[in-house]
């Protein structure tokens, strides 16, 4: 079923979610535009100029025409065309920069909010899948801008912001994918019962149960076979693929029931292209 998300709401969040992105940019100095983060390849420059590129590509902007041969961390063709904007703008000085995210975030907001609740509910293509809709494809992109704002903060040492209406935005994408994580992903066996447990500012539980395939259910016939429990917002950071490689410290994820698939499960929680 087509999901149906509230025009105005959906909107507002990437307008703050923007806001929030633009607040870090304005702080940053010349050497902390060219901090590393988590993702392969890119810098603090990098992952802004991404968020620019999409919403650039999303205003019906065609992407540069620029040579990325040189370049080796990408892994699939969505990578590929992400960072052909990326290289674009790979000399542009950090004040080019703001200004850019500026003008098209603000050129992409005017049209979000000229849109009617019905062009919102329309059908459209999404990362996630074609038989969606327009307003299931904007809460993906907040949900995308959301983990790269905290990329930049990461890389930055700066706190998170730990807004409990983008969590719970950012947690109802992810839980959409929690059947392909438990079952394609993490390759939970057949009859595995698992239970994962969020605290923080916006605390969860999510069950899924595997039979055959894997589903999220309203309860289970019985206890989890694999239960966790962590910070949504490290959560969040592993299902969108951010860590390191090595093992997480015992005390941000707690363990019950079956310890070797639940290691199992953390270890494969990344469901994000």
């Amino acid at each position: 079923m087509a999901t149906i998300l509230d025009k105005q709401k959906t909107v507002d969040l990437l307008r703050h979610e923007f806001a929030a992105i633009a607040e870090l940019c304005a702080t940053c100095s010349d050497e902390q535009w060219d901090t590393p983060t988590c993702l392969p390849g890119w810098t603090v420059r990098d992952v802004v100029s991404h968020v620019i590129g999409t919403e650039s590509m999303l205003s019906g902007i065609q992407p540069p025409v620029v040579d990325i041969s040189r370049l080796t961390h990408m892994q699939n063709p969505i990578a590929e065309a992400n960072e052909v904007w990326v290289e674009s703008m790979r000399t542009l000085d950090g004040t080019e920069l703001c200004a850019r995210f500026e003008e098209i975030t603000t050129g992409r907001l005017a049209a979000l909010d000229a849109m009617t609740q019905e062009e919102f509910d329309a059908p459209s293509w999404t990362p996630a899948g074609n038989d969606e809709t327009y307003g299931r494809f904007m809460r993906i992109r907040h949900y995308d801008c959301y983990l790269h704002e905290h990329d930049i903060r990461a890389a930055l040492g700066i706190a998170p912001r730990p807004d409990v209406e983008d969590i719970s935005s950012a947690l109802d994408e992810v839980a959409t994918g929690l059947g392909y994580i438990v079952g394609r992903r993490a390759r939970m066996p057949d009859g595995s019962r698992v239970r994962i447990d969020l605290t923080g500012p916006v605390p969860a539980t999510y069950l899924v149960a595997v039979e055959g395939r894997a589903n999220v259910v309203a309860s289970f016939d019985g206890p989890p076979s694999v239960g966790l429990e962590m910070p949504a917002m490290l959560f969040l950071r592993l299902t969108g693929g951010r860590h390191d490689d090595g093992p997480l410290p015992d005390e941000e994820i707690r363990y019950t029931g079956d310890r070797v698939l639940g290691e199992q499960l953390v270890a494969n929680l990344a469901f994000t292209i």
